[in-house]
């Protein structure tokens, strides 16, 4: 086993690290929250990432998307990634897809994978997002960031509530302000949520941590599945 992983696997152990090169994680967002994920599932020894971003490099990206130096401006976010994260790990294989997540593209995307993460910064993406969850029974990872706080979820299809049952009528609001190290520390929970589900351990699956960088603290409240759910509930038939 790779020499790279050393300080790990004494945490995780050798079935831990095969299981994570064994794995294969779908990154919704190349930006803020894509950045940390997708460079420590990387360094972590995922063994096949795929990310997905139709932007590209902007100069007001620069101060927390980590992924992607000030020479890149003007380059695909996704393809930009791809050069990083191969850069970072030769062993992680890395799909990039410059391409718009929609109701469709999401299912070809995320087909076969192990884990869906969502790093995206619209809700519109993220109904999308847990609707491909539950049609191709994959878990996702939710998260999201603005200014000094955050939140994650980790969603499994079918037994924790669904993310339209936690936030039903979820506004996006654009161009929100935001510290980039609030990014750097949600995304970095993400990934270290993502490592924990891939390799077995107790995750947070039917609960919601905020985090408020403000005052520097992070709280967990269990979540309810909704019966009026128009996803996951008992009127999602009808």
């Amino acid at each position: 086993m790779s020499e790279r992983y050393a300080r790990q696997i004494p945490l995780i152990g050798e079935d831990g690290q095969r299981r994570l090169e064994d794995s294969v994680v779908f990154i919704a967002g190349a930006g803020g929250l894509g950045s940390p994920v997708s460079v420590y599932l990387a360094e972590a020894g995922v063994g096949e990432i795929r990310i997905a971003d139709l932007d590209v490099v902007d100069e007001s990206n620069l101060n927390r998307q980590i992924l992607h130096p000030e020479s890149r401006i003007g380059m695909s976010k996704a393809e930009s990634a791809k050069k990083t994260l191969s850069a970072l790990n030769p062993e992680c294989r890395v799909v990039s897809f410059a391409e718009k997540i929609d109701a469709d593209s999401i299912l070809r995307m995320a087909e076969g994978a192990d884990l869906i993460v969502d790093c995206m910064d619209n809700f519109e993406t993220r109904y999308i997002l847990n609707e491909a969850s539950k049609k191709l029974n994959i878990p996702l990872l939710h998260g999201a960031v603005t200014g000094f706080s955050g939140q994650i979820t980790l969603i499994i299809p079918n037994e924790t509530p669904c993310l339209s049952c936690i936030f039903p009528r979820a506004e996006t609001t654009s161009s929100a302000p935001i510290i980039g190290a609030s990014a750097g520390v949600v995304g970095s929970m993400q990934a270290l949520e993502a490592v924990r589900f891939l390799i077995g351990k107790p995750t947070l699956a039917g609960k919601l941590l905020l985090y408020d960088g403000a005052s520097n603290s992070v709280d967990i409240f269990s979540v309810k599945k909704s019966p009026r759910c128009i996803v996951c509930g008992e009127t999602e038939n009808l």
